[in-house]
């Protein structure tokens, strides 16, 4: 059981510091970098961040049903992820990066929701047994 316990924490802290990784790069691509100018991007940073920024409650909580919602979720943004590395010159370092971050994301929230799902129901498991 400790055992685990060390692989959900590991994946809990590897999904929360890749989910920042991405909302600062988003941040940073939208507001900064992006090649046409930085006019009237914050819409599209906008469409971007809200959707995983509804995830912060439950990521926080270390909820493992929310962190296989947000698998789901970032399937759309993997596909995107793809075409900026495929499509153009310009975007393709932010792919690369986009890319890696959520794939680890995925990744880790994905083994999270196992491994985080798993420990929740071997505690209370042993819980009820000392009672």
């Amino acid at each position: 059981m400790d055992s685990l316990r060390k692989k959900a924490r590991i994946t809990r802290v590897t999904s929360i510091a890749s989910y920042i990784g991405l909302m600062v790069l988003f941040t940073l691509w939208f507001m900064v970098f992006h090649p046409l100018g930085t006019g009237k991007l914050w819409v599209i940073w906008a469409v971007h961040v809200l959707p995983l920024a509804g995830f912060i409650p439950s990521i926080l909580s270390g909820n493992p049903r929310s962190h296989a919602w947000l698998c789901f979720v970032l399937l759309l943004y993997f596909i995107e992820a793809i075409l900026a590395v495929t499509t153009s010159v310009e975007t393709r370092t932010f792919g690369l990066f986009y890319t890696a971050l959520v794939t680890t994301l995925f990744t880790s929230a994905m083994l999270y929701a196992r491994w985080g799902s798993q420990f929740a129901r071997l505690s209370h498991e042993a819980e009820q047994a000392s009672n």
